[in-house]
């Protein structure tokens, strides 16, 4: 089928797509076509990474905003967004406007309203739902990449539920889903009333098989030899074949450690190969990875580079991984050793993929467990690009004959494992169900069931009355914590219950947070909690921090006295408790550190601490070291000494501070529903110590632009302490404290409104400069330490 055949697309598009070398269609896009999906008609498309899914999706919303409509693009990731939405920008030369829309869960997305194709993750989708976004009414299509997501344990009920929801609240929307192949699309059509497009055709032949001894074992059949050489490693063998070949490898393994291991060692075998044009770029971005983040981490990572290799995982910052993207993406990079994330969507294809590790460790299993197909199919697609390479290649590593053998079974031979929605479970539903109430979309406990039944959960389950029982309790739960009441059979949330679905914060954080701000208003700290007896472990799945301790009468007749303003360690500890929080790990020779910190502290700690023989001390002193990972960061201490002290990288940081961030906001928020304006101003200074990374002094003059938290230091030490000083500053002052950069010292004065900010003539304070440079080399390294 001929793109000028397709219906419905605006003046103009067909021949924009041919003059880009789209003429005729791919198989399964022409299934698509032949199935109305420039029509208005829903579908599933499952085919493989690389067959042309994006101009499936882009044929149906460019259709729907020609017949009048307005077109909505849900991703996985944020950093998928910001990359389709780039895509789609193509077509604002036909009269479109683009959005995007990723961050900010309490915004309500009035801006998108103008726009006539949004990108969003499914998340930000739910928030702005549950923010009121007028907009969404206006959608006449909807696009879901990796549908086949709904099967995460974490993002998948968000997925399922937004689905749901618009599909209940926009009549006769169109509904398409984009999916790898898997093992029941034909559910997930038949969920989504959809049609179903369900085929394994590539552009590209796709060969994959395993490398076992001196050659690689083919699915075809077929044998070619491929030496290692002695003792060099299989994995450094095929990424030095496939460099001969003019390719690049995606090698995938099972731990950031070994991704970073592997790096270091593969970079050896890039290194000879590698032109002096990509030597040259090489250098560039290596300079711009080290100057992210003054890590080990950034460190390691830019050294791997500059000799042609790079890891990519979860630790490191998100600049890190877009830098180390696009350089693999043009091919200056020659090989990248990746955790199975960069499987997930992200478009980095190479000509040859290597599964190093097809088992990783499952804590819940209690250790090393296989990979699922789906997932190391994934991992398949990433090898081969029409237009970029003649062929793909996706090679699984044997250790002997019959792991050669189970290694063909298990992953070669096999059909991916069938989708199974993962909504019935409790921190699903505490959210969604108070959603639900919270924007009016259910009123009554039977409509909220009828709702529920439009899942994909409710159409694959052999036992609905599960959904009920898990839905009865998350309601009695909302009910216990004061987020959602019942009048006469109606369920209407409160005003504290709106306030926690706008935030978009798990109830369960919403309510530790107000527990341990109204320990905070009582002056209950854990010194004072501590011998306090537990309560029914039978009642303990559903309970506040506070509520597994004691009742509300008992905390209010034991409280030890006057209520005191929270520390911002005992805030920090407070949200490192939530479920939103992804606390650090214990290791080796923590507890007892932890447990003595935590007797040290006690009075900042607010509600009542578990007893040391209880399993939630465990908890309790992970959240603890969470904590005092943000305090250290509040405190100005150096990444490279975090990242050293809790074993983590600049990425995981980042992480933990945006998230404490966002807890802390919520926490204002809820002291203000309060009415605890102590409180409030407290965590409001908690939260910006945690923005800035500085101590309190420091507040003011790290909020200017372009200051950040080592400049604020500098120029504190340099006399300059706040930004009316700054705004009056000597010039010479500023460039001395800014180590002479005088497009900084530039950029700063502006953004704080020096009269007269320009650098000509000036010279460098002496004396400034000397105090940045000390700033520096001590690097903060007595700060936050603590035995």
């Amino acid at each position: 089928m001929k793109v000028a055949d397709v219906p419905g697309l605006p003046e103009g598009v067909a021949d924009h797509l041919e003059s880009g070398g789209i003429e005729e269609l791919y198989p399964p896009q022409a299934e698509a076509v032949e199935a109305g999906v420039a029509e208005g008609e829903s579908l599933v498309a499952s085919v493989p990474t690389a067959s042309g899914k994006t101009l499936v999706a882009e044929l149906a919303m460019l259709s729907a905003v020609e017949r009048g409509g307005k077109a909505l693009y849900i991703v996985p990731l944020r950093a998928l967004a910001g990359e389709k939405a780039t895509e789609f920008e193509e077509f604002e030369q036909f009269g479109f406007s683009v959005g995007v829309s990723t961050g900010n869960y309490e915004d309500d997305g009035s801006r998108l309203s103008g726009n006539d194709i949004i990108v969003a993750t499914s998340e930000k989708v739910d928030s702005l739902v549950r923010n009121g976004a007028g907009w969404i009414d206006d959608l006449s299509c909807v696009v879901a990449d990796e549908v086949h997501l709904v099967d995460d344990d974490h993002r998948g009920p968000t997925l399922e539920v937004t689905l749901a929801k618009l599909r209940q609240r926009v009549q006769d929307l169109q509904v398409v889903a984009l999916s790898a192949t898997v093992g029941n699309a034909d559910e997930i059509a038949e969920w989504l009333d959809a049609e179903l497009v369900d085929s394994t055709w590539r552009p590209i032949d796709l060969r994959t098989g395993v490398h076992y001894g001196q050659g690689v074992h083919y699915d075809d059949g077929t044998q070619e030899e491929l030496a290692t050489g002695g003792s060099d490693s299989q994995t450094a063998a095929i990424v030095e074949d496939t460099l001969q070949d003019g390719g690049s490898t995606l090698v995938f393994v099972n731990s950031r450690r070994n991704a970073e291991a592997a790096a270091r060692r593969l970079a050896d075998v890039t290194k000879q190969g590698i032109s002096d044009d990509d030597r040259q770029r090489l250098r560039e971005v290596a300079d711009e990875i080290r100057g992210v983040s003054d890590t080990e981490t950034s460190d390691d990572l830019a050294d791997a580079v500059e000799k042609g290799a790079a890891f990519h995982h979860a630790g490191l910052a998100r600049e890190h991984r877009e830098l180390v993207e696009d350089a693999f993406r043009e091919r200056a990079i020659k090989v990248v050793s990746a955790t199975p994330t960069l499987a997930a969507g992200v478009n980095t294809p190479s000509r040859r993929v290597v599964v190093r590790d097809w088992q990783r460790y499952d804590g819940t299993a209690g250790g090393m467990q296989p990979l699922s197909v789906l997932e190391v199919h994934q991992m398949f697609g990433r090898a081969g690009r029409p237009g970029r390479d003649p062929y793909g290649e996706a090679v699984l590593l044997a250790n002997n004959h019959d792991e050669l053998e189970e290694l063909f079974d298990r992953y070669i031979y096999a059909e991916p494992e069938p989708v199974r929605s993962k909504l019935a479970a409790e921190p699903a539903l505490r959210t969604h169900v108070l959603a639900a109430v919270a924007t009016g979309f259910t009123t009554t406990e039977d409509a909220l069931h009828e709702f529920l039944g439009e899942t994909l959960y409710a159409t694959q389950t052999d036992d609905p009355g599960r959904l009920k029982r898990v839905t009865k309790d998350v309601l009695a739960y909302l009910e216990r914590n004061g987020f959602v009441e019942r009048e006469d059979g109606t369920l209407r949330a409160t005003s504290t219950g709106h306030l926690v679905s706008q935030l978009y914060v798990d109830p369960m954080s919403a309510a530790t947070l107000v527990d341990g701000l109204r320990a905070a208003e009582r002056g209950e700290t854990a010194s004072s909690g501590r011998q306090r007896a537990s309560g029914d472990p039978e009642e303990a799945g559903f309970q506040t921090a506070g509520e597994m301790q004691e009742t509300d009468s008992e905390a209010d007749s034991d409280a030890d006295g006057e209520g005191a303003s929270p520390t911002p360690f005992g805030l920090f500890h407070l949200v490192s408790r939530t479920p939103d929080m992804y606390e650090l790990y214990l290791r080796s020779g923590d507890r007892e550190q932890y447990t003595e910190l935590a007797y040290e502290r006690e009075d900042e700690l607010l509600g009542s601490a578990p007893r040391e023989e209880e399993a939630a001390f465990e908890d309790w002193l992970s959240a603890l070291k969470t904590a005092k990972l943000l305090e250290d960061w509040a405190s100005e201490l150096d990444e490279d000494r975090i990242a050293e002290r809790y074993g983590v990288g600049p990425g995981d940081i980042r992480g933990k501070v945006e998230t404490a961030e966002w807890l802390l906001h919520a926490a204002e928020r809820l002291a203000g529903d309060l009415d605890d304006v102590e409180s409030a101003a407290a965590v409001r200074e908690a939260r910006k110590r945690v923005e800035y990374g500085v101590r309190e002094e420091l507040l003011d003059l790290a909020g200017v632009r372009d200051v950040g938290r080592k400049r604020a230091r500098r120029l504190y030490n340099a006399g300059i302490e706040s930004r009316a000083d700054l705004r009056n500053a000597e010039k010479s002052l500023v460039l001395g404290a800014v180590r002479g950069r005088e497009k900084t010292a530039e950029r700063i004065l502006e953004n704080v409104g020096h009269p007269d900010p320009e650098m000509d003539a000036v010279s460098a304070d002496a004396d400034a400069a000397a105090a940045a440079e000390e700033a520096d080399r001590s690097g903060q390294a007595n700060l936050g330490d603590f035995s």
